[in-house]
């Protein structure tokens, strides 16, 4: 474990044993990431497939899909269509985060137990992040699975922590 390196990143997580309710925590899981591939992404999909995007810009493009899905999500909101996650039984602060690892700030985690959880990744555009990890130690975790999609992401963010960590102590924040 002395190879872990983690970069300040305050984020929350809700997790429970993975055990508890396996078959329900695999839906969810599941209908999360499908949730990502809703029928704008499917159609920009296709289009792209089709070579139908070529001369579009694909800054603007992204931005008019993301602006189609927060309408999409405030009318689900309104019309209370929103969908309904599995009440998970302990919420923790995260303090660091690695590119496999996390570490909370209090020791909430029983060593070898797997546990599902669900973040939120302050990326554009926001969005649950569901995973599976095993704790290694009360408060450090190790990622043993989350959809490719969020995995990037996570690295994503987990750079950007990094760059804001190195500026800061060269003082240029």
């Amino acid at each position: 474990m002395s190879d872990v390196r983690l970069i300040e990143a305050p984020l929350t997580i809700d997790f429970e044993d993975a055990a508890a309710r396996e078959h329900e925590f695999e839906r969810e899981f599941g209908t999360i990431s499908e949730t990502d591939d809703d029928a704008i992404g499917q159609w920009l999909r296709s289009a792209k497939s089709k070579g139908d995007t070529s001369d579009s810009d694909p800054v603007v493009l992204h931005l008019i899909v993301e602006l189609y899905r927060k309408m999409d999500r405030l009318e689900h909101l309104i019309t209370g269509n929103t969908p309904i996650r599995i009440p998970l039984a302990h919420h923790g602060e995260i303090e660091r985060i690695g590119f496999e690892h996390f570490e909370l700030v209090e020791p909430l985690l029983e060593p070898s137990k797997h546990y599902y959880g669900r973040l939120e990744l302050p990326v554009h555009p926001r969005r649950e992040t569901p995973l599976y990890f095993e704790a290694l130690t009360p408060t450090l975790a190790k990622i043993i699975r989350i959809h490719p999609r969020d995995d990037g992401e996570w690295g994503a963010y987990m750079r950007s922590r990094e760059r804001i960590m190195i500026r800061h102590l060269k003082g240029l924040e």
